[in-house]
């Protein structure tokens, strides 16, 4: 039971505390530009590549069953596009991105808590949260965005590709916005928006609670990774619930 009350009760005392440090002591946007550089910079290629993998293979799932049922996969086109937009684009480049950045937040912290860099920082006049957490969470909500963004391109690129090189259908089908709509983008924005904001929060707490030596610093990065990706699906699960109530 303290796992899950620390599970869903930390990322927001977290947000709590780096919002009245931030808004107290002012944002570093030096600091703030380089973890932007760190969360989607770094991201950018492991996210769009993984995305292009992600949709190569499902347009050749869509085809194996497609052929089942109606035989010709390139009608799917449309309800792939606007599913990928609504569901897949946000969720897997989500978790992409928790994967690395969230590993790389948690273990930054958690090396900087273990040689007590922390209490120098605070010793020094120095707000960790105003400091440290908040450009990481600025980073989230502007890095997250822009390689979903990307993630969802390189994804419908390499649909296009498959359907035309290997399937021998028009793969322009795939970009085909016809089922896509203002529903659709709010849904995606706001899990990506959501997910950006969760993965620093995530890792920080796990950072900033690491006590020891180099194992403390291995079980924070594991701690952080696992609680970015569930948060992103939670997330997911949640936005996807609430609108499928609204539209009802």
């Amino acid at each position: 039971m303290k796992r899950v009350l620390t599970f869903f009760g930390a990322p927001g005392v977290m947000l709590a505390r780096t919002v009245r440090a931030g808004t107290r002591e002012g944002i570093p946007w030096r600091e703030t530009l380089a973890q932007v550089h760190e969360l989607g910079g770094r991201s950018v290629w492991l996210v769009m590549s993984g995305m292009a993998f992600f949709g190569a293979v499902l347009v050749m799932i869509a085809n194996a069953q497609a052929k089942k049922l109606i035989g010709n996969v390139a009608v799917l086109g449309p309800a792939y596009f606007e599913m990928l937009i609504r569901e897949l684009g946000p969720a897997v480049s989500a978790l992409l991105t928790a994967s690395r950045a969230g590993a790389s937040h948690s273990a930054e912290l958690a090396t900087m808590s273990v040689n007590e860099q922390v209490e120098a920082l605070e010793m020094s006049a120095g707000d960790p949260y105003a400091d440290l957490v908040a450009p990481r969470v600025i980073a989230g909500l502007v890095g997250v965005p822009l390689l979903s963004v990307l993630g969802t391109v390189a994804a419908t690129a390499s649909a296009v590709l498959v359907a035309s090189v290997a399937l021998d259908i028009d793969g322009r089908a795939f970009m085909d916005p016809r089922y896509v709509d203002g529903w659709d983008l709010l849904v995606g924005g706001l899990k990506v928006l959501g997910c950006g904001l969760y993965i620093p929060l995530a890792a920080a707490v796990a950072g900033l609670n690491a006590r020891g030596g180099a194992e403390a610093v291995g079980e924070a990065t594991t701690e952080g990774v696992v609680a970015a990706s569930l948060g992103c699906l939670l997330i997911d699960l949640t936005v996807s619930l609430a609108f499928q109530f609204v539209r009802l």
